[in-house]
């Protein structure tokens, strides 16, 4: 069968309205990882005819997401700052919101090298991100699953970032005695309650539920955080964690309980609150 790019382009946008909100970025999506080029190609080239096997891998990866899949599973393959990132069902997708952790990160870092943590990196998006933009900073990488820290070790490879290791750890539980006095401590952590309806719907029915859910209606892992992150930031460091657009009057709450400073939250780019953060400043 014929088609050219707009057309293609023209006719998954019209089926990708039953499963998700975002047509236009994933139809150029997915053009786009098939041809090899940029958005800029497809709308310049427009007319181009897609070949017999371009067309049908189009439409062997529509009909997939059609089914609910999230694109960014049947790819390999997602985008998070200004990187392309291997991902696995094993890990969650990063997401553009998360974003505003690192940029946040960033205003928070002295201009001197600093030593970071990221904890539960999944593909390594956050660690992966703050490597690049400071590779005067050594950024480690936590997660209990082998298999996140797998993915994320190949993705820094990729990106030739030597300054950013992973290692496999229960949160902290990994880090010796001698590997404290961290200047940032940053972490996406599982914040959903188990009975939120959310969870039936969209990719995250396809994500794995450790890294979503949390007991104690979503805040459990973010408590473990703030309680055992006092034994390794020093003076001065700071604590970021994402969570739930509802959580942040909660979340804030107990970074102030448990001896935080200068506590405060940040909205994402649709306006919701989704990042908090407080400043170490004492001990005992």
């Amino acid at each position: 069968m014929s088609s050219s790019i707009s057309d293609w382009l023209r006719q998954a946008k019209q089926q990708l309205a039953a499963v998700t909100g975002e047509v236009d970025a994933e139809a150029k999506y997915c053009c786009s990882f098939v041809l090899q080029q940029s958005n800029t190609y497809l709308y310049s080239h427009g007319d181009q005819l897609l070949s017999a096997a371009q067309w049908q891998q189009l439409q062997a990866i529509l009909q997939r997401r059609l089914t609910g899949e999230p694109l960014a599973y049947i790819l390999g393959q997602w985008h998070f700052w200004d990187f392309e990132l291997e991902v696995a069902p094993s890990t969650l997708i990063p997401r553009a919101d998360t974003e505003i952790l690192v940029e946040k990160a960033l205003t928070l870092l002295e201009p001197t090298p600093a030593r970071i943590i990221d904890l539960g990196t999944g593909t390594g998006a956050i660690a992966l991100a703050l490597a690049k933009e400071r590779p005067d900073c050594q950024v480690i990488g936590l997660d209990i699953q082998p298999a996140a820290v797998a993915l994320a070790t190949r993705n820094a490879k990729r990106l030739n970032l030597e300054n950013c290791r992973f290692v496999q750890s229960d949160w902290f539980a990994a880090l010796s005695g001698s590997e404290q006095g961290f200047d940032l401590i940053v972490s996406n952590p599982p914040y959903i309650d188990a009975s939120d309806p959310h969870l039936t719907r969209g990719d995250v029915r396809f994500e794995p539920g450790s890294a979503l859910v949390s007991d104690d209606a979503g805040f459990a892992d973010i408590q473990q955080i703030i309680r055992q992150s006092t034994d390794f930031l020093h003076q001065g460091g700071w604590l970021l964690m994402e969570h739930g657009y509802q959580q942040a009057d909660e979340v804030t709450a107990r970074l102030n309980q448990g001896g935080f400073s200068q506590v405060a939250s940040e909205k994402d780019y649709g306006g919701q609150w989704r990042i908090s953060f407080g400043q170490w400043l004492c001990k005992g």
